[in-house]
Order: C-alpha cells, then structure tokens, then sequence
C-alpha cells in the first residue's frame, strides 16, 4: 500500500459572515498544520490540525491531514477521522485513506477496503494511489490477473511513477517471473536510484535468472545507499553464498541478525550457509529458529529436510519437504527433494513414479501443453548432434562417468554438445570441455532461453544428466528443444514427465521380461549392453593395499556413502553381520555432531556398539579413497544400493557384498558385481547377505586374493571399457533417432 499524499492547501474568500470567518480561520490553521507536516513536524502538524477543527469541525482536509497523521500511530483513531471526512465530502484521497485503515484479515474490514477504493476509481479511474492500493489489494487476496492490470493501467497513466513499477515488478516477481520483474524493477531504480527495496528486489530477480555478479554489483550499491539494512545484508548474503563466498555469506547474515534477531529470512539463509560448508547441527538449528518465527515458511521447511537428510535421517528429512509443501503446494524444490529422497527410503517404484508425476502435473503441465515443432531433418543415418545438460560438469561424482564417454564418443558419427549450469566450473570443468565439440556457459540463462540455444544448436538428442538431484533444470526439458529426450546417469530412475521420452539402463537393473518393470516408469527404458556406468578412477592411489586385517586383530567394515542411505533397512541388514562377528569394526561416513550420535545409537539397537565404530567426515576424493584402504568389505546399503562409492571401493581392492530389492536403486549392486562376474556376492534376502559377508569375513585367503585382484578384474570388465561402453550408448541414441524418424515419416 502506498500512503496518500495529503490534501493540498485551498484558500478562503474573506467574509464577516461569522460561518465564514470560522471556515476561513479553519483553513488558516489547517495550512499551517500542513506545511508543518511537510517538514516533518509531525505534533506541531497534529496540534495545527486540532486548532483547523476547534475553527470548523467539519473541514474536510483537515480532517483527512488529521487522520493521516494517525496512521502510523492508532489505526482507529485515523479511520474515525476519515470517516468524519467522507461524511462531508467523498474524495479519491479520503478513499485511499480510509482503505488504509481496513484490516485485511477482518473479512467486514477487506470488503470495506475494497468498497472504497472502487468508488475512488469511479471518481478518479486514474488516481495513482486508487489504481495503486486496489492493485496491491488484489494481490494480497491472490487475483494476480486484476492486480496487474491496474498496474499496467497506473504505468500507462503515470510512466515516472516508480512506486507503480516497484510494486508491480515485485509481483512479478513474487509469482515466479523474475525475467518479466526485472524489466520494471530496473525501471523504478532508474526514476528513484535511492530506492534500496528495488535495488534488493531487482537483485533477488537476477539471483533467479542466475545472474549473480550482475546480483551482487546491485546489492552492493543497495549497501552503500543503506549499509545497515537487514534485507539488503541478508540478500547479498545469499548471492555471496552462491558465488562460493561462504566466510563472506556467513559474516553479512550474522549481521543481519544482529540488527533483526527476529528476521526469519535471515535464519533461513544463515542455514543454507551452514549447509555448504558442512555444519549439519547448526543448519538445522537455524532452519529450526525460521520456522520457529515463521511457521509457515515453505523453504525453512524444505532447507530443514536437507540438513535432516545430510544427517542420515531420512524419515524426517521426508516429513520436512512434505511440511513445506503443506505450507506451499507450489514450492519446487520441496517436491523435487521429497521425489529424488523416496528412492533412498522406499523399494516401492510405484510409489517413486506417482511422487515424480505429481511433480510434472503440478509445474509441468502448462508447458507441456504448448505445441512444438522441429525443423531437425528426419534422416535416419546422418551425423547427430547430442546435448547433454547437466550442473555437474566439475568435481563432481558425475565427471567418472562423463569424462570416458566424451573422450570415447565417435565424433564422425556424433557432434556433442555440453550445456552446463554450474557457476563455478573447475579444472575438471576444462578437461570435459576439451573433449566434446561445443562447449555453452549455460548457467545465466533462464530455462526458456536455454531451451532457445538449445533449438539454435538444432539438437537432435538431449540427454538430462540430473533428473530430481540439486540444479535440475526440468522446465528446460518440459519445452521440449529436442525431438528426442532422454535420462541416464544421476541415478537409475524415473522423471515422471512426458517431456523425457527414454531412459538409459541396463539388463540387471531392469531385468527384461520381468513383470511390473517397464510399468516403473514414464520413459520408454532402453537397456545398455551391459551397465549403466563406465567408471573412471580419478586421483586414485596407485597401488592397493593390503588387507587391513591381516595386520590386525579384528575385521573392519566400510560404508562410505552418503548417510542418507543409512536407512533403518540398511541397519536391519547389517545387524545379523553384527551378531555374527562381534569383534568386528565399522567405519562410517557422517557430518561430525548429533548425527554421529544419532547414528551410533541406531547402530548400538542392531548390535554394533559405538566403541566399534569410527567415524569419518566428508573428505576431499583422494583422502576418502585412501580411507578404503583401512577397510576389509564394504557393507552396502538399502534400498538404495552403492553406485558411485561401490566403485571406488572396488577399485580400491574392497568387496561389496549387496542386496537386491525392487527398484532399480536397489539393484545397483547386482548390476555392478554382474559386470565384475561376482555374482556369489549378491543376495536376495537379509539372511542371504549376512551369511556372503560373514563367510567372506571367516576366510581371510579368499578375501586378500580378491582385494589383490579387483582392480585388474575391474579394469578387464564392461565397467571401464570406454570404447565399448560409447558404442553401446550411440547406438542407443542412433536407435531412439531412428523410431522419431519413422515417427515424423508416419505423420
């Protein structure tokens, strides 16, 4: 809402009439009153305004001065002076005022509000406070459609107004468009560049379109024009935090705080910090103090499931994102999380596949719905040209699959093409650049602009590397760019969306043949030669050691994967290998603080005591490798079985044993133990697992004779053969080629 402007002074005619001579000693005061107020001498103007109605009770713009003047101390009392002023004469301005005063959460109030400031616009369709406060009303009771046109109509009218083109760039804004809100958030800074609130909105617009240097340029000039604002601290905060500068992040939103220890933004953002750099406890105690202050605060839920999933706690990790839905239907990143953590918590694929259709039905559908055609040429044998879109060409588990198969890729036959999101590339950024034919800095594009390149760059084949994992950029497939559109990779599983017609997998993850399989998902599933993954060991020791535990006196276990496939289902498997063999040691990967605790309390429940059990943090990759060597057999987890960490493991010489469920996450370990021709170390049962692990563990020969030959055997198997795992993968695009060819010949 905008305040008023006061009523302008009007003269008075002399007269001896007694009426006269009050009405004009009324007016005498009330320009005193007004021009006090101008210079910002609120009491004298009150005492002004009081003397204008002991003169003439019934002057109408003292009256209106005088309530103005209430505003912003007692509501009441403004709007019995308003109301006092309309009873002599309706005016637009009085109008304006007396909505003001209406409580928007009283539903008698709202109505009144919204009675006055249509009768204002029927005296005056063009009164720049009307046209400004009805559209803010109409947004605040979620008529986004009316809102904006009045903003548009107050634009038209008055285009130096900067209030119209804040207000309507913030609702822009506030419904998902930042592209369209920059446009007259930059506006409104050009005719008033002391508006700090443009600046942090037109700042928050470029932080969604990914434009954060451009962000950060903005919001530092916010903090030199107000350099103790905590919104201006907490959104530089934010684009600090996302362009790497933790430390930096960290000290604004401390700041922040300090001058607005209530600030439940500040919270939220303070804890997405704490995330990066890795302190579980205390995002989760930050992500806990914004709700606490703002219960129904969609993202503090949803950053509240991230720290409870970081630390191994999964069903409430769950529970989170479906709170911060229940607060926020619309909050994607809540939904995205709760589809991609489904398949850590449950086996039931049909229940992961109708989580990832709600996902499409709900932000999907609009784009789905558009028409869309391709000027690509149908001919069957011609050089494709492949894109593959994905925010972790970097340091980043993804790079051992990707780096083999650009550097593979049959470049006569296939031109690739690598989109990549991410704003802080690497030297492994440069390394699988150097081994595709077009590179394209994708991550400051919006998702229609990217779908564009996209279009430009006439791909014939687009490859979504991410699915539901963090930077996903499902719109930009939604737009559908590619005439062909498939997921492979982040992990084997379902998009739920029409948009991505197949999906890459392999003979062992998706047996074929098998009842239910293909009704798992929305993709038409294409099956590999072989496997899913072709592996390559980066940064890796040269040589394996030997078996910790013929030196030892005792054998030591390993799970190094992400504690959120600690599952109580992983524990349930374990705890008959506990029973077993109870001198035995366990090495966990968790984030130091409760979720250790957490975990070793789970753990004493199924047998393993916490003097058994050592933990280790996130390590850079050649310490963490180095940590495999310290372990006998790696215990695997359920239902979401090891992918990239079975791996490493195997490379570093340790044996995974697994269990197979389901899902095509839970038989992850069979497709790899297959490919390594280990089948004797896959089970179908908890009873079955314990007793592999166990009889391994008993027979210290057969365990030093497999660690001394697992890499050899890895290097020797479809897991690492590159060439032929890229031939098996373009012949897979060349078939999905082939069937919209004969698609578009049968049109």
């Amino acid at each position: 809402m905008t305040v008023p402007h006061a009523p302008s002074a009007s003269a008075a005619s002399a007269s001896a009439n007694p009426a006269a001579s009050a009405a004009s000693a009324g007016t005498t005061a009330y320009e005193t009153a007004l021009a006090a107020w101008r210079a910002g001498a609120h009491e004298a103007a009150s005492a002004g305004c009081q003397r204008a109605l002991d003169a003439d009770p019934h002057h109408h713009d003292a009256l209106h001065l005088a309530g103005v003047l209430q505003l912003g101390r007692d509501r009441a009392a403004a709007r019995a002076f308003f109301m006092r002023a309309l009873a002599v004469r309706e005016t637009p301005g009085v109008l304006v005022s007396f909505a003001l005063t209406c409580d928007a959460a009283e539903t008698a109030q709202a109505a009144q509000a919204h009675t006055a400031l249509q009768r204002a616009l029927e005296l005056d369709p063009l009164h720049p406070d009307a046209l400004n406060n009805f559209a803010n009303l109409h947004a605040a009771r979620g008529d986004v459609a009316t809102a904006m046109a009045l903003f548009e109509r107050l634009i038209a009218a008055q285009p130096g107004n900067a209030i119209a083109h804040y207000n309507f760039g913030s609702l822009l804004l506030g419904g998902g468009q930042p592209a369209r809100a920059a446009g007259p958030l930059r506006r409104a800074l050009e005719l008033d560049p002391a508006h700090v609130s443009a600046h942090v909105n037109l700042g928050n617009a470029l932080i969604a379109l990914n434009r954060l240097e451009e962000a950060r340029a903005l919001l530092e000039a916010a903090r030199a024009l107000a350099p103790e604002a905590p919104d201006v601290l907490i959104n530089l905060g934010s684009v600090q935090r996302l362009l790497g500068g933790y430390e930096a992040a960290r000290a604004l939103l401390m700041h922040a705080l300090e001058l607005a220890p209530a600030n439940a933004s500040a919270w939220n953002n303070l804890g997405n910090v704490f995330y990066d750099l890795g302190q579980i406890d205390e995002a989760r105690v930050a992500a806990l103090r914004a709700i606490e202050l703002r219960p129904n605060f969609a993202d503090a839920h949803g950053n509240l499931g991230n720290a409870l999933k970081a630390a191994g706690d999964v069903e409430a990790a769950l529970a989170a994102y479906r709170g911060a839905l229940a607060c926020d239907p619309n909050n994607r990143g809540a939904r995205s999380n709760l589809v991609y953590m489904l398949a850590f918590a449950t086996e039931d694929a049909a229940a992961i596949r109708a989580e990832a259709e709600a996902y499409t039905a709900r932000h999907e559908a609009p784009l789905l719905a558009q028409a869309v055609a391709y000027a690509n040429v149908p001919d069957p044998a011609r050089r494709l040209r492949v894109g593959y879109v994905s925010p972790d060409f970097r340091n980043h588990c993804q790079s051992l699959f990707t780096l083999p198969l650009f550097a593979h890729h049959d470049r006569a036959a296939f031109e690739i093409v690598c989109y990549a999101t991410l704003a802080q590339p690497d030297a492994i950024t440069a390394q699988l650049a150097a081994r595709v034919d077009h590179w394209r800095d994708a991550h400051a594009l919006t998702d229609a602009q990217l779908a564009q390149q996209i279009r430009d760059d006439g791909i014939d084949v687009l490859v979504d590397l991410t699915l539901y994992m963090a930077g996903a950029r499902r719109d930009v497939f939604a737009l559908r760019p590619a005439p062909v559109q498939v997921a492979w990779l982040a992990y084997p599983g379902t998009t739920g969306s029409r948009a991505i017609g197949w999906r890459l997998t392999d003979p062992w993850l998706d047996p074929p043949g098998a009842p239910g399989i293909d009704a798992q998902y929305t993709e038409r599933s294409l099956r590999l030669p072989d496997t899913f993954w072709c592996y390559a060991p980066l940064d890796a020791p040269d040589e394996v050691g030997a078996l910790p535990a013929l030196a030892a006196s005792h054998l030591t276990f390993g799970c190094l994967n992400n504690p959120c496939k600690l599952t109580d289902a992983t524990l349930a498997l374990w705890s008959g290998v506990f029973a077993a063999l109870p001198e035995a040691r366990l090495v966990l990967m968790a984030p130091p603080g409760q979720a250790r605790a957490r975990l070793a309390e789970r753990l004493a429940a199924h047998g393993m005591s916490a003097a058994r059990v050592r933990f280790v943090g996130f390590q850079a990759r050649a310490d963490y490798l180095r940590t495999w060597s310290q372990v006998d057999i790696a215990l695997d987890t359920f239902p979401y079985n090891g992918h990239t960490t079975s791996l490493d493991a195997f490379w570093m010489g340790v044996p995974v044993p697994t269990r197979v469920g389901a899902s095509a996450a839970s038989r992850a370990g069979l497709s790899l133990l297959e490919n390594l021709g280990l089948s004797e170390l896959v089970a179908h049962d908890n009873a079955a697992y314990a007793a592999i692990v166990v009889a391994l563990a008993h027979d210290l020969p057969r365990l030093a004779t497999l660690r001394a030959g697992l890499r050899a055997r890895m290097a020797a198997s479809p897991l690492m053969d590159a060439a032929r795992f890229s031939r098996g993968i373009e012949a897979a695009y060349r078939h999905m080629w082939r069937d919209w060819c004969e698609s578009e010949r049968s049109v």
